[in-house]
């Protein structure tokens, strides 16, 4: 079949209890990710970069003074890339597993493609290959 030993069928998905665990970092990058995405998150950078701005005249807009914007905002980027990553990456494997689902809940189905993303590319190409030829055999029988 696939990567998936057994998966579950597809009227009795996997049972919860209420006992979903997850990693104290990846509870904090949802968690940030969640409020970098807030209007108030927004307004506060905002307010940051004008406060910033206004201070420019008592710095007498010196390298100092910009380089304090520059330091501030290539931290937090840089911070920010590894969360919004972290919750990219499991965003994305847990709609890989939905689809999964899917693919297997249907009734011929190909189950071989379920893992397809663990294909390296020539294959990848391959499979697209076949669709591409399966839609363009659709078409002509319109």
């Amino acid at each position: 079949m696939s990567a998936l030993s057994s998966p579950p069928a597809a009227n009795n998905p996997p049972a919860d209890n209420g006992t979903r665990t997850s990693s104290s970092f990846s509870r904090f990058a949802r968690t940030a990710s969640a409020a970098a995405g807030q209007p108030y998150a927004f307004m506060l950078a905002v307010s940051v970069v004008a406060l910033w701005a206004l201070t420019g005249p008592m710095f007498g807009f010196g390298a100092t003074w910009q380089l304090v914007i520059n330091t501030g905002t290539t931290i937090v980027t840089f911070l920010m890339v590894f969360l919004v990553q972290n919750t990219q990456n499991r965003d994305a494997e847990a709609m890989q597993l939905k689809l999964n689902e899917l693919i297997h809940a249907l009734e011929g189905a190909d189950d071989s493609i379920l893992d397809v993303e663990e294909s390296d590319q020539e294959e990848l190409d391959r499979t697209r290959d076949s669709y591409k030829s399966l839609a363009r055999g659709a078409r002509q029988t319109r």
